[in-house]
């Protein structure tokens, strides 16, 4: 609006509307609290829009890239840089779901597997071969018991039963190197019905098949007590999985670089409030009966800050995850970390009080 001197009345206000900020990913308690307004960015109105990981990679690599920052998945994200030449983004070290993964090898009963070295010579399905999860059973099972991906056939469905849980599988997850016997599943099939069929001895996937979760007695864990390898596997390797990273669209970040830190430390703030939700509150608000016991046992091995945030605490299993990929002839070079994060955040390290 022009006055009669000539001023523009309310521009003022205007330039200091805060600037909208699209936001998304999983609503999970650590992050809850940025996504309903309790933590804040100074200067940004943030909008947070639930999304489902499959659905995310493919809308921030292939389609409209509507959120400036987003929960991705770390190894689609390594796939696309290293392979799509992917650079509208940039990774923040922030891991908003990480994941132990012995869990997540599943086995028929009738098939002779009673340890890692049975899986040899056996036909393994999958909704996703080159999904973050996957690399990672795949490395785990070569560094800890020598099974390499060679050494079995693999079966990929052509549905995924959850779906309702990761969204559609993006191109990302679907890709497969040479040299694998690798085959289609039956169409129709999700993975789980490929193992109830008998089409597959196992199946490795990131959430519990359909028959494992009925009850099902021709379905197990490879690992029947998969809680005390995977402490094993913490203390012998110091790797806590990462499945989820944060990134955020990279002309925003150049443009305004204090935001890449605000982005940071508001996340932490999201998790350190979680921390002490789950600390004061957690044994009466969730319904599990030794959940305190639980998440004292947590820290006594793994410290207070389990989840952490930042790359110097986390450089080893980035590392880790890169050289998976590689060796599984899934990237076709062999990233370094500080290609995929942005330089300001590489010495970001949280305050834990």
């Amino acid at each position: 609006m022009m006055a009669a001197n000539g001023l523009i009345i309310g521009c003022r206000a205007r330039r200091n509307d805060p600037q909208p900020l699209e936001l998304g990913g999983y609503r999970y308690d650590r992050v809850v609290d940025l996504a309903d307004g309790k933590v804040s960015l100074a200067g940004y109105a943030t909008r947070f829009r639930e999304g489902k990981i499959g659905d995310l990679n493919t809308e921030i690599f292939h389609g409209s890239q509507t959120l400036d920052v987003t929960e991705i998945g770390l190894h689609p994200f390594v796939l696309a840089y290293a392979n799509e030449g992917f650079r509208d983004y940039v990774l923040l070290p922030i891991f908003p779901l990480r994941v132990f993964r012995h869990k997540s090898i599943f086995i028929r009963t009738d098939r002779g597997i009673d340890s890692p070295k049975d899986l040899k010579g056996k036909v393994i399905a999958t909704p996703g071969y080159s999904s973050t999860s996957l690399t990672w059973i795949r490395g785990m099972l070569q560094d800890e018991y020598g099974i390499t991906p060679g050494d079995v056939e693999w079966i990929v469905s052509s549905k995924d039963s959850g779906a309702n849980l990761g969204g559609k599988t993006s191109a990302q997850e679907m890709v497969l190197p040479d040299g694998l016997r690798v085959r289609s599943g039956t169409p129709g099939l999700d993975e789980s019905e490929l193992l109830m069929s008998g089409e597959a001895d196992a199946l490795f996937h990131a959430v519990e098949p359909a028959a494992y979760v009925a009850g099902d007695p021709l379905v197990a864990r490879l690992f029947s007590d998969s809680r005390a390898v995977e402490h094993a596997y913490f203390e012998k390797t110091g790797i806590f999985p990462i499945m989820h990273v944060v990134c955020i669209r990279r002309t925003l970040a150049d443009e305004q670089p204090r935001l890449v830190r605000a982005v940071f430390d508001a996340y932490s703030e999201a998790k350190q409030r979680s921390y002490k939700r789950m600390t004061r509150l957690g044994w009466a608000y969730d319904a599990l009966p030794w959940y305190g016991q639980e998440l004292e046992s947590t820290k006594g091995l793994m410290g207070k800050n389990f989840y952490s945030y930042g790359i110097p605490d986390n450089r080893k299993t980035v590392d880790t995850l890169l050289r998976y990929s590689f060796e599984q002839g899934l990237a076709e070079r062999r990233l370094k970390l500080e290609e995929l994060f942005h330089p300001a955040s590489l010495e970001f390290e949280e305050t834990i009080a």
